[in-house]
This record gives C-alpha cells, sequence and structure tokens, in this order.
C-alpha cells in the first residue's frame, strides 16, 4: 500500500514537474490572443504560438473556414510577416492542409525576426476574395 502511495505521490510530482517547466515558453507568448478576420465568406483565425527569443522559428497556427468556397491558396505564397520597420518576410513553411476543402488548419513558420521587436503584424492576402487581412501583436 506504501509504494502504491508513493508511486501516485512520484507521479503527481513529476506531472506537475512537467508543466511548470513547459510553462515559460507557452507563458511567453500567452499574452498574445488568437485574432479573427470574419471578411467575406471565410474566417480566418491566426493564433501567435513561438514567437519567443531564441525559438527556432516563429509560428502561427492559423484556421480557415467557410461553407461557401474551396480553400485554394497556397498560404506560404499569400502571408506575409511584417517587422516594426515595414519590412516584409516570407513563410518559411506552410505546415498543415493541402489546398482544398472547407476547413484547413496549419502552422506558418517564420524566420525568428533580429533584436526584440514592440509588435508585428501577419498579413494574408485573397482569402475569400477580399483583400488584405491584417493581424497584429504588440509584443512589448
Amino acid at each position: 500500500m506504501k509504494r502504491w502511495i508513493i508511486g501516485v505521490l512520484f507521479l503527481a510530482i513529476a506531472t506537475a514537474g512537467g508543466i511548470m517547466f513547459a510553462a515559460p515558453a507557452d507563458a511567453a507568448s500567452s499574452g498574445l490572443t488568437a485574432r479573427t478576420s470574419r471578411e467575406g465568406n471565410v474566417n480566418v483565425t491566426v493564433t501567435p504560438r513561438s514567437l519567443v527569443p531564441g525559438a527556432p522559428s516563429w509560428d502561427f497556427e492559423v484556421v480557415l473556414e467557410t461553407h461557401t468556397q474551396p480553400l485554394d491558396q497556397d498560404l506560404a505564397k499569400v502571408a506575409t510577416l511584417i517587422d516594426a520597420q515595414g519590412k516584409s518576410h516570407a513563410p518559411l513553411a506552410w505546415e498543415g492542409d493541402p489546398p482544398g476543402g472547407h476547413h484547413r488548419r496549419g502552422m506558418l513558420r517564420f524566420q525568428p525576426l533580429a533584436g526584440n521587436p514592440a509588435a508585428v503584424e501577419l498579413r494574408i492576402s485573397g482569402v475569400g476574395g477580399t483583400g488584405v487581412r491584417t493581424f497584429r501583436w504588440q509584443l512589448r
């Protein structure tokens, strides 16, 4: 019985420790909430995932939803990250659902921006027959 209790306590402490060690990476981005554009017939929601110093890439989760048209854009070609000086940065990759269908989800990955920018802006063009959709976050 004592071994069982010790095992359960050890597992609880190990799990809590794992959560504590994982928290700082998420905590740096936790203040950056999802932004949603509901223009035209397509909803686009973007959530920053790893805009932290030292990250191998800056990642944005993108969710597209519609019931009227196929979502056939190449997101690696229609997205750009804008830094505080107004300079555009192309994505390194789109990792997610391929073009087509009415629901798509994936990750846009960018080279981390140099320095400690005060804000970033993600622009996605031509989704749902609209112009440019702009998603902006204050980083500091």
